[in-house]
């Protein structure tokens, strides 16, 4: 897909609704038919029906499973799921009134590769089984930077772990982020722990770099980094 599409379609994503709509968009999610909205409950007591089933019951057939992580409104899930029809997409984030839009974009265009699960992160594991997924995407989280906070932080030494264990034996973490902290932290920890580093960029607007999947899908908060000038960077990894 051109460019040009990516742009039109952030259009729809990035419209901005005022809180007087949070109640509608979570009566709404309720019924789309892309949005799961498991309970703690559900997922810590093991009765969560779609752990290591996700392929044939949600999606309902065999392509790659890719996350992204603190999926804001979704415009990364459906951005990717646009590039790469022959993947599955699944946006996951605990604030579902932000993500509706992404899901409800995704329905009036049709697209059936694309879905949303409202959860705690610290809760991928019970979600997902061994190896279910292929690959993750972590896009502009927030880096957590006070050490009380540390634990929070989406690329911390536990968070990986739990990334592993739901991960192919080969599969990637994508990192993007305009945090200047986040990117030195998490290389610096990947480092230590000898992960294996694919791919290391501090500014992807600035060196050339062409990657469809990190230049040419932006989301709203990154739209507004960039217009202060922020640089944005990425790091590619595997967890060992």
């Amino acid at each position: 897909m051109q460019l040009k599409g990516f742009l039109n379609l952030n259009k729809l994503l990035n419209k901005t609704v005022g809180s007087k709509n949070k109640l509608k968009r979570f009566r709404e999610n309720e019924i789309f038919s892309n949005v799961i909205q498991p309970s703690r409950e559900e997922l810590v007591d093991g009765t969560f029906k779609l752990k290591g089933k996700w392929s044939n019951e949600f999606f309902k057939n065999d392509k790659p499973i890719v996350l992204e992580l603190g999926c804001g409104k979704g415009e990364y899930s459906v951005g990717l799921a646009q590039l790469y029809p022959e993947k599955n997409f699944l946006g996951i984030d605990i604030k579902g009134a932000r993500f509706w839009r992404g899901a409800k974009t995704a329905l009036e265009e049709g697209m059936d590769n694309v879905g949303f699960m409202r959860t705690q992160i610290e809760l991928i594991e019970y979600a997902f089984a061994k190896a279910e997924i292929s690959e993750i995407w972590i896009t502009f989280p927030d880096p957590q930077i006070k050490y009380k906070r540390t634990k929070h932080r989406l690329t911390n030494t536990q968070f990986l772990q739990r990334y592993k264990n739901i991960l192919v034996e080969d599969g990637v973490i994508n990192l993007k982020t305009d945090s200047e902290f986040m990117h030195g932290y998490t290389l610096g920890l990947l480092h230590g722990e000898g992960h294996e580093i694919l791919e290391a960029n501090h500014d992807v607007y600035k060196n050339d770099y062409s990657p469809q999947e990190v230049v040419g899908i932006q989301t709203f908060y990154e739209n507004q980094y960039l217009e202060k000038g922020k640089p944005i960077t990425y790091i590619k990894f595997r967890v060992k």
